[in-house]
C-alpha cells in the first residue's frame, strides 16, 4: 500500500505520552513560555549517543535531568513517581510522534 504504519504504543508508553504531553511538551515542543532559546526538542533523544547537553543519552542521565533540572529547566523532583518516570522513559525510547 505504500503507507508506513506506526506500531501501537504499549500501555506504559501511552501513560508516558500522556505525562510528556501535560508536563514536557509545552516547553520542549511548543515553547509556549516564549523562551528566546527554546528548550531542546526531545524527538529521538535516545537515538543519539548524547543528550543536547553532551551527557550520555541513558535512562539514569535523563532521569537525573528531569528530577534535578538543568540550566533553565526546573526540577521535577516530587512530581513523578518511580512508575511515572519509567513510563516517561518508555515513551521517550519509543520516540515521540
Amino acid at each position: 500500500m505504500g503507507c508506513r504504519s506506526e506500531t501501537a504504543l504499549t500501555p506504559k508508553q501511552e501513560e508516558g505520552k500522556h505525562l510528556y504531553d501535560v508536563r514536557c511538551a509545552h516547553c520542549h515542543e511548543e515553547n509556549d513560555l516564549g523562551y528566546k532559546q527554546p528548550p531542546p526538542n526531545l524527538r529521538g533523544v535516545f537515538s543519539r549517543s548524547t543528550l543536547p547537553s553532551g551527557a550520555p543519552a541513558t535512562d539514569p542521565e535523563v532521569q537525573k535531568v528531569v528530577l534535578q533540572g538543568k540550566g533553565m529547566m526546573p526540577s521535577f523532583a516530587g512530581r513523578f513517581t518511580s512508575e511515572q518516570m519509567a513510563d516517561l522513559l518508555a515513551y521517550l525510547h519509543k520516540g515521540i510522534r
